[in-house]
C-alpha cells in the first residue's frame, strides 16, 4: 500500500521520477547502498521523530547522525523515536522504508543540510526495497520541507546501518 502511495505522490508531482524496486532488500543504509550503487552516504534516511508533543521527519544523509544539542535547539525539545507500529501508522510507510513521500498524514518534513553535499540522493520510497534517485532541492521542494542543521558531521570512515 505505502509503494502505491509514494507512486501516486510522483505521479501526480513529478512524473519524470521513477520508483526503482530491487529484489535486495535496501531497509538499511548499507543495505541500500549496496542494492543502488551509491555510497552510503547518498542515502537519504528518513527518521520519525516524536519532538514534544509533534512528530516530524528528518531526511538526512546516510553517514550522519542526530546532534541531541542542535535538535532541541531547531525544535525546543528532545527528540525521541516512536516504535515500528508508530511508525509505520502515522506515516503509512514500514521502518526501512520510511521517506517524506506519499505520508498517509501531513507531517513537516525537515531536510538536514548535509544532503546539500550531493547532486542526487537515495531516499526509500515506501517499501523495504523501493527507492528513488533525486537531487536533494527537488526533494525539499517537493514535499515542503524546510531545510535545518541537526546532524553531527560524519566521522571519517564511519560505517552506519541506521535504518533508510
Amino acid at each position: 500500500m505505502s509503494l502505491d502511495s509514494v507512486r501516486a505522490f510522483f505521479a501526480e508531482r513529478a512524473p519524470d521520477i521513477d520508483v526503482v524496486v530491487t529484489e535486495a532488500s535496501s531497509a538499511t543504509v548499507a543495505e541500500a547502498a549496496a542494492a543502488h550503487g551509491v555510497e552510503p552516504a547518498r542515502i537519504a534516511k528518513t527518521l520519525t521523530l516524536a519532538v514534544g508533543e509533534r512528530v516530524v521527519l528528518v531526511v538526512a544523509r546516510g553517514d550522519a547522525r542526530l546532534d541531541n544539542k542542535k535538535m532541541k535547539a531547531t525544535f525546543g525539545a528532545k527528540a525521541k523515536m516512536p516504535d515500528a507500529d508508530t511508525v509505520a501508522a502515522l506515516t503509512g510507510h514500514p521502518v526501512g522504508g520510511v521517506c517524506p513521500f506519499g505520508l498517509a498524514t501531513p507531517l513537516p518534513v525537515h531536510c538536514d543540510v548535509s544532503l546539500k553535499a550531493f547532486d542526487v540522493v537515495v531516499p526509500a520510497a515506501g517499501a523495504i526495497n523501493a527507492a528513488v534517485f533525486i537531487a536533494p532541492e527537488r526533494m525539499a521542494a517537493l514535499t515542503d520541507a524546510t531545510w535545518v542543521d541537526v546532524c553531527r558531521e560524519p566521522e571519517a570512515g564511519a560505517e552506519e546501518s541506521a535504518q533508510a
